[in-house]
């Protein structure tokens, strides 16, 4: 039985806990029953065995046995659960997903931090892998802290003994449990002079924590003063602090470094409590002055459609008489340009159209909204407003973190006051994604770096979803002339484009000219053979198999959020699914078999090794984004993890496939089809243990340049074979033969010189001023070459 039809009577989210089935009333504490359940029973399954052994039923205590019985309706029903749940476990950046989820504990980009107490809280995967911890050591008494490692099988137990009396306690010990390799490190900070302490002691508990009040009062408060800079307000262990963090890290992140703060802020902390040093006063919110936030000032004039409604505008979205409505309009760019395109459009902004009524629209644009609003209410609540404005389409863009929160003046809040007195809120690309999904209730799509779409109904969504994966096909050439089939052609025509386009025979109601066929022939099936004797049934065949193919990746990535029951897919995509796989379960399945496979870097590395398509090299492969739709489905898969979240680079180039690591490069060259050589622009590097995203810019006079442009495309790409010309020309040439020494554009210029040679368009040509006596050399070293080739 597959999960999807578990889920039918007993759903569960992708966070593996179990929810409610339809028409079915549980409390907290049921809910709470149910995933301690799963939680014991996937401890009695051996680790990483697919499907896991469980004991029998009998061997259960009777008591427990019979709540299986009334919870799952059948031990193999459960056992299914705990296969789903240690499938996830297996995939590489399981456990960061898994933390970006939690709704409890202190979530940093590499870690997520839980008090003891709340460990039985947590997602039932998550206290299994930390019972697998448990497992290497033989005593944690004591600890008050567990941290999850989302970079790395690393989970490590830190000790604050005075947790719940001292406001910022400090760290005393901590220890180090390496699942992968059982070995344990162990850091004592119980004689340091300045040991590292904790901040929002709030974050790290549950609500019903006897303190937890107190410690969220405290935060607010010194939120209030500007004591705390969010990013930094936690510090653990000083391996795990970056370099960039560490100046922060000094600051606030230490007891002497946090007590100088203080002290310069002329304030101290008693039992909870802010005081003032001068007078001894408490709470002295009135002597610190509060900034004054201009938001108004964060509008931009607007030449052009911003970024979010021109890539909504390429996807599609849009239709003849959609409506649009830009919630937070500014001085009303978009709207402009929209009304000019055809479309009805209007907006509200609070300062520059405050008195312009809200009105439900099609599609409504949330742009830059929610990262310049500083009180953290207010930004949930425009979300929501924009959202109950949305019959179709919502969409959400923030600015996102690309390591340039110093441009900002003063820490404030979640983000910094900038030189202009606005303020900005910067997000890590999956942070806001999770923002959106938590305060909506939604999945929301990643279109482009900081932008997400949102459908309010959720088969369309999907169709969008799936749609990204759908490879451009084009139909089997006509091989054979045959009378019968030119008699019908045009009739026939229909037929051709949409199995072509769907590799499935229609059923009924799909094609337009539906009776004139069947008046013909019968049946779609009886006028399809006639096509087959035209073209080549092989080539149907791999029609067929890259339509199975984009749907098994689509579905493996569906595994990472909520696969969708069939039911919540459109009518099309069912009729789909059983033309080409014979039903939901049986596709499914097969996405999970290649999902569990891409586990294994040895995998990976095999499939780029073995890849007819893209420029290898030591630890990684490089594609042309043209070319990735023909990759092995496992590779596609790979970046799809990366893509189905964050989005890919705006005007991706390359896609880098890592072998050694897993992580996804996107390069992006703004000239890569007219420059012989083009120079990179911008680099983004995704992390798929915990979703970290690296970005670079390449703006200096010596960028990185590309060679061998045909090497990274298919035969079919218009220019292949300008670029394999060029390619043949400069190995001619010996302008290869020092790959390193060519990685940059003034290397490059350099080698180019040193050959008395120059490229026009796509040739290599003698320089007019190069030396007559060099260039005999470079002649002779020439006819050497091609002797030994």
């Amino acid at each position: 039985m597959s999960i999807s039809e578990i889920a039918a009577t007993m759903p569960f989210s992708t966070d593996s806990r179990l929810v409610p089935a339809p028409g079915t009333q549980l409390d907290a504490s049921q809910i709470r029953n149910l995933n301690d359940l799963i939680f014991s029973l996937a401890q009695q399954a051996n680790l990483f065995q697919l499907p896991p052994p469980l004991i029998s039923l009998s061997q259960f205590p009777l008591s427990l046995q019979q709540e299986i019985k009334s919870t799952f309706g059948s031990f193999g029903r459960v056992c299914e659960v705990v296969n789903h749940l240690l499938l996830h476990l297996r995939r590489p950046h399981a456990i960061a997903y898994y933390s970006q989820q939690s709704k409890i504990g202190k979530k940093l980009p590499n870690a997520l931090y839980v008090h003891i107490s709340a460990i039985d809280h947590l997602d039932p995967a998550l206290r299994l892998y930390e019972s697998w911890s448990r497992q290497i050591l033989e005593n944690i008494e004591g600890v008050t802290i567990v941290k999850f490692h989302t970079h790395k099988p690393v989970v490590s137990y830190l000790f604050y003994p005075d947790f719940d009396s001292d406001p910022h306690p400090a760290l005393t010990a901590s220890l180090l449990v390496n699942l992968q390799t059982r070995h344990l490190k162990t850091h004592d900070y119980d004689h340091s002079d300045n040991p590292p302490i904790l901040h929002r002691k709030e974050t790290f508990v549950t609500p019903d924590y006897p303190d937890y009040d107190k410690f969220a009062r405290l935060t607010q408060a010194e939120e209030k003063l500007g004591l705390l800079e969010s990013k930094l307000s936690f510090s653990g262990e000083h391996q795990s602090i970056s370099t960039s963090d560490k100046r922060i890290y000094r600051t606030i992140g230490t007891r002497e470094g946090w007590q100088q703060y203080l002290a310069r802020k002329g304030v101290e902390i008693r039992d909870h409590r802010i005081v003032s040093i001068e007078g001894d006063q408490e709470n002295p919110l009135e002597f610190v002055p509060i900034p004054k936030i201009e938001r108004h000032k964060a509008a931009l004039v607007r030449r052009s459609l911003s970024r979010p409604v021109k890539l909504v505008l390429e996807a599609d979205l849009f239709s003849e008489n959609t409506t649009f409505f830009d919630y937070g309009c500014g001085y009303g760019g978009d709207i402009e340009r929209m009304v000019e395109k055809g479309y009805e459009s209007s907006g509200w902004d609070p300062y520059y159209s405050p008195d312009t009524p809200l009105k439900e629209a099609d599609i409504v644009n949330l742009g830059y909204i929610i990262n310049v609003i500083e009180c953290q209410r207010e930004r949930r609540q425009a979300l929501v407003n924009a959202w109950e404005l949305t019959k179709q389409v919502l969409i959400v863009a923030a600015q996102i973190l690309i390591d340039d929160r110093d441009r900002g003046i003063v820490a404030y809040g979640d983000g910094v006051i900038t030189n202009r007195n606005t303020f900005q809120k910067y997000y890590e690309q999956e942070e806001l994604k999770v923002y959106i999904d938590q305060v909506l209730e939604v999945n929301s799509i990643p279109l482009d770096i900081g932008v997400y779409v949102v459908f309010r109904n959720g088969s369309q969504g999907e169709n969008f979803r799936a749609s990204r994966y759908r490879s451009r096909l084009i139909s089997p050439r006509i091989c054979t002339q045959v009378k019968r089939f030119e008699d019908y052609e045009p009739l026939l025509q229909p037929l051709i484009k949409f199995v072509s386009d769907r590799g499935r025979i229609p059923v009924v109601g799909e094609l337009a000219n539906e009776d004139e066929i069947r008046a013909e022939f019968g049946t779609f099936k009886r006028a399809f053979k006639v096509i087959l004797q035209a073209t080549d049934p092989e080539d149907w065949e791999k029609v067929a198999d890259r339509r199975r193919q984009d749907f098994l990746v689509y579905l493996a990535l569906s595994q990472f959020s909520h696969r969708p029951k069939l039911s919540q897919h459109s009518e099309g995509v069912r009729n789909d699914i059983k033309g080409l796989f014979g039903s939901y379960k049986k596709a499914c399945a097969l996405a999970d078999i290649m999902l569990y496979s891409m586990g294994s870097l040895e995998v990976i590395a095999d499939c780029c090794s073995n890849s007819p398509i893209g420029q290898k090299y030591s630890h990684s492969l490089g594609v042309h984004i043209s070319a990735l739709e023909k990759l092995d489905p496992l590779l596609r898969l790979y970046e799809g993890c990366a893509n189905r979240t964050l989005g890919r680079l705006a005007g991706t180039t390359i896609i880098k496939f890592h072998v050694k690591k897993p992580k996804i490069t996107y390069l992006f060259y703004p000239d890569f089809d007219t420059d012989p050589h083009p120079a990179l622009d911008t680099k983004m590097e995704i992390d798929l243990r915990d979703l970290h995203v690296t970005y670079q810019s390449y703006d200096g006079p010596n960028p990185p340049i590309l060679h061998c442009k045909q090497a990274y495309i298919t035969p079919e790409y218009p220019y292949y074979e300008t670029f394999a010309k060029l390619t043949r020309q400069e190995e001619d040439w010996g302008l290869l033969d020092n790959f390193r020494a060519i990685q940059t554009r003034l290397g490059w210029l350099k080698c180019l010189e040193e050959h008395c040679a120059e490229i026009k368009g796509h040739r290599v040509y003698w320089r007019t001023d190069a030396d007559p006596y060099r260039r005999k050399l470079i002649e002779s070293a020439r006819r050497t070459r091609k002797k030994k080739h």
